[in-house]
């Protein structure tokens, strides 16, 4: 077979751009595919209804069968980084102990995780979201937890010279950053790639790929409807989860790998709303800046995040109809807003529907509906400790970090990723996305994607 790069990478997002950084920079000739477009801080979508548009598979939502989940899968160069706040925490001990007790892998710890946290975070700059900037939003998010006796801490963010002291708005950020000061991986992992030689090619969806004697073909489709061949030595599946999962099914690989599309996790959250007298304007400043820090929380399986969403978001989530709805959107400028994000436990089911689309059997069960029902007691505390005047609770889940379908295992019949981020079955093909991870943690995940793809990119240099 004559290769035409040593190895091609399938995302743009989180994990591919850190793991093609590491091929890269060793000499590797790469090709970066991606479905969505390229957008820089001069032409990214200002608009919220442009940004689902463009930024989003499907305009925004891909619903669970029972429509009762919302996913929100980007498909943009840089993935999710580009429509999230890069918000970036390291796993604890509660989550890689049972990741290890899942994958039998004993470098899954914390101390294990050292080293590639370190190199993960020297590609970006870190800093908690500044105190000093905290819109009305966040003080009363911490002034309700020091009432009720919580624990809470900053948000760390990816984030230089956001110059909030000049009346910058974050809640754009989730379409994009003007001022490039959100470390979205085109201007960080992927750059550095780049200059390094790596190849993106963008608005090419792939169909197809397949293992043969020698190396791996791709067959993709640019956005015109012109077929394209690609052939390397080494594939990386980073197409989120969501989309490598997919992309196995239609690919056939189904037969090989029993438990494809099995274990399927997200962080299902909710928005709950609070109306206060005097105005909040919970879309000012940084929107995001506290976390909830209390161990009692983390055992109960939730975690809460001071937030809010932009006004067509907004109007999804507020419950009423007609006249009444439109009184609650006249208010919007008074409301607060706390998210409750849920560390699911039932897993769900990804496969392929007739005509090839991705059907997606994602529920809570009881327990999960415990966790998020003790998570809206807290927020109910937080809020009546600050004298709001009504609670409005979200009409349905929001389905962030998506994980799961190709996780680590032992062994075949138990997921589809073996220790070394190899497909079971497969010499070629390896997996860096979150699409690879066993259980879902109840912590952002983008800082462990990019760490677990540094640590893939480096045993792929050091293997060939």
């Amino acid at each position: 077979m004559q290769r035409d790069y040593d190895a091609i990478v399938i995302g743009a997002g989180v994990g591919g751009s850190n793991v093609v950084a590491e091929l890269a920079a060793a000499g590797w000739r790469c090709l970066v595919i991606e479905a969505g477009r390229y957008y820089s801080r001069l032409d990214s979508p200002r608009g919220e209804l442009d940004g689902n548009a463009k930024l989003f598979w499907h305009g925004g939502l891909e619903l669970n069968r029972s429509a009762s989940i919302a996913m929100l899968r980007a498909r943009v160069v840089g993935g999710g980084s580009i429509v999230n706040q890069a918000l970036l925490d390291e796993f604890d001990s509660i989550a890689f102990d049972e990741w290890r007790e899942l994958t039998g892998l004993s470098w899954l710890s914390e101390s294990g995780m050292v080293p590639w946290y370190a190199r993960a975070r020297s590609a970006v700059q870190i800093q908690p979201v500044p105190e000093l900037h905290a819109n009305r939003n966040a003080q009363l998010f911490k002034q309700g937890f020091e009432a009720c006796g919580y624990r809470c801490s900053p948000l760390q963010r990816g984030q230089a010279g956001c110059r909030h002291e000049e009346g910058n708005d974050c809640i754009e950020c989730l379409y994009g950053c003007r001022l490039d000061s959100k470390q979205s991986t085109p201007l960080t992992s992927l750059q550095v790639a780049l200059k390094a030689g790596a190849k993106l090619l963008t608005e090419c969806e792939v169909e197809t790929i397949a293992e043969e004697t020698g190396g791996v073909t791709v067959r993709a489709r640019l956005a015109n409807g012109q077929p394209q061949v690609f052939r390397a030595g080494q594939l990386v599946l980073a197409a989120g989860t969501l989309g490598s999962n997919a992309l196995l099914m239609r690919s056939g690989w189904s037969a090989r790998l029993p438990a494809l599309g099995q274990g399927y996790y997200c962080h299902p959250q909710f928005m709950y709303f609070a109306r206060y007298r005097d105005p909040v304007n919970a879309q000012r400043g940084p929107f995001q800046a506290y976390k909830s820090d209390d161990p009692s929380f983390r055992a109960q399986g939730f975690k809460l995040e001071n937030v809010f969403s932009p006004p067509i978001g907004t109007a999804l989530l507020l419950p009423g109809l007609g006249h009444k709805h439109q009184q609650s959107m006249a208010a919007i400028c008074h409301y607060a807003c706390i998210e409750v994000a849920v560390r699911d436990t039932h897993a769900g089911r990804l496969s392929l529907a007739s005509g090839g689309r991705l059907r997606i059997d994602k529920e809570l069960d009881a327990e999960d509906k415990r966790r998020a029902k003790a998570g809206y007691q807290a927020v109910c505390n937080v809020f009546r400790a600050t004298d709001a005047e009504a609670i409005l609770p979200g009409r349905f889940g929001i389905g962030l970090h998506l994980m799961g379908g190709l996780r680590l295992a032992r062994r075949p019949e138990e997921g589809c990723v073996a220790g070394d981020f190899r497909l079971f079955g497969s010499q070629r093909i390896q997996v860096a996305d979150a699409s690879l991870f066993p259980s879902a943690p109840g912590i952002n995940p983008s800082l462990t994607i990019m760490a677990l793809a540094r640590r893939l990119g480096c045993q792929m240099v050091e293997v060939a």
